[in-house]
């Protein structure tokens, strides 16, 4: 793994957490850099088993070539179905770290960060499902109702039937194409200070309504 990657953060911690068995089963939900990977297979003996999960084809180059190990180019959500697949009626444990990681944020066209303008509305984590909405498709396409339920319930936002309405009427005169679009619109409803923050908080709101976030992560924990 290429620390450019990803680096998790509270590493030994959260693997310690797991209490790893050698002989055991475990279940790495957010593989990304494949950081708790590789500390999980350290303490597997040969008869353990580690499944890793990760739908953004990225990560495949970071799979280990372990045969103890098996990533799964899936969301998380499908755990079940592919556990049942390969035989695994139960695991040991589960890790999953959730949000963007950091090769997500660097890489400008994914459109995850604000340091960016020119780059697209994106933020899928899959963006090979075609049928999965953008950024800029949510926001060129939801009534303001729906924005406002995705800025409060997602972002915790301030004023945000505001940013909901200014979106509606903005979108009249032409779409909201990429991150500066967005940028602009939203740095007029927020104070100097807190654009950072605000700006932060509006992203992630929209990032887990196009990759579904909360919906994956009610079926994990129902696993």
């Amino acid at each position: 793994m290429s620390d450019a990657y990803h680096v998790p953060v509270l590493l030994p911690a959260s693997v310690a957490a797991l209490q790893i068995m050698p002989d055991g089963i475990y279940a790495d939900a957010t593989f990304g850099g494949g950081g708790h990977s590789r500390a999980i297979l350290a303490q597997l003996g040969e008869q353990g088993r580690l499944f890793g999960f990760d739908q953004d084809s990225d990560a495949q180059a970071n799979a280990p070539q372990d045969p103890r190990f098996r990533l799964i180019a899936h969301n998380f959500s499908h755990i079940k179905q592919y556990l049942r697949l390969y035989g695994i009626k139960q695991l040991d444990g589960i890790i999953a770290d959730l949000g963007v990681s950091s090769h997500q944020f660097d890489t400008p066209e994914r459109g995850f960060s604000i340091r960016y303008d020119q780059q697209p509305l994106d933020m899928r984590m899959n963006q090979q499902d075609d049928n999965a909405p953008t950024a800029a498709d949510i926001l060129n396409t939801y009534n303001e109702a729906q924005l406002v339920s995705i800025f409060q319930e997602y972002g915790e936002l301030p004023a945000s039937k505001r940013l909901a309405h200014a979106i509606v009427n903005a979108r009249r005169g032409g779409k909201l194409r990429n991150v500066g679009d967005l940028k602009h619109l939203a740095a007029q409803l927020c104070r100097k200070r807190s654009k950072g923050e605000y700006l932060a908080q509006l992203f992630q709101a929209l990032r887990i309504a196009v990759n579904a976030e909360m919906d994956a992560l009610k079926k994990l924990l129902g696993t």
